[in-house]
């Protein structure tokens, strides 16, 4: 699929607990591609410097790699380790607190888009392959709609053919 390998949607580290799948992550994209400028402008956007701005997924096993520091602090990441899932659909609490009080509008939008189509696809798959198959409708679902280019999660514009798509997928920031 045009933006992400198979290996990437297969890579359980990527496979964020909260449903913000880290595949389509800004930062995840600008550490993949070694991308400073677009690094950058994820620093800029989440008020972090540039240099700490780096993630390989939020459930690399311990020690991370590069793991970005919201993420090094992510309750709900904590919240599921400590119960022995990997992932809030797993539970039976959700949405609990600390998804329903995430300090971002969009993101708790799409937790809530998200959780119930991971749970629908293992439902379907089994667990293996339906947290696989999740993962790659998540990275279907960030491409244009006009020229198909890959899009991160929270893009606004498409950065080939400048068309807005932030209403179309996630919402305006």
């Amino acid at each position: 699929m045009k933006g992400w390998a198979d290996e990437e949607i297969k890579n359980r580290d990527l496979m964020a607990p909260c449903g913000l799948y880290c595949g389509s992550c800004g930062v995840y994209i600008a550490t993949r591609d070694g991308n400073e400028k677009f690094r950058a402008v994820m620093a800029n956007l989440y008020k972090t410097k540039p240099e700490e701005t780096e993630c390989l997924g939020c459930m690399q096993p311990d020690p991370a790699k590069k793991l970005y520091s919201y993420c090094n602090t992510c309750k709900i990441r904590d919240c599921v380790k400590s119960k022995g899932y990997y992932s809030c659909h797993q539970c039976h609490d959700w949405p609990c607190d600390l998804i329903q009080n995430f300090f971002l509008a969009t993101g708790l939008q799409v937790m809530k888009r998200t959780i119930p189509i991971w749970r629908a696809k293992v439902a379907e798959h089994g667990d293996e392959e339906g947290s696989v198959e999740w993962a790659r409708s998540e990275c279907k679902r960030y491409h244009c709609p006009s020229c198909g280019s890959p899009l991160f999660r929270g893009a606004q514009r498409c950065r080939a053919c400048k068309r807005q798509v932030a209403d179309e997928l996630d919402g305006s920031l």
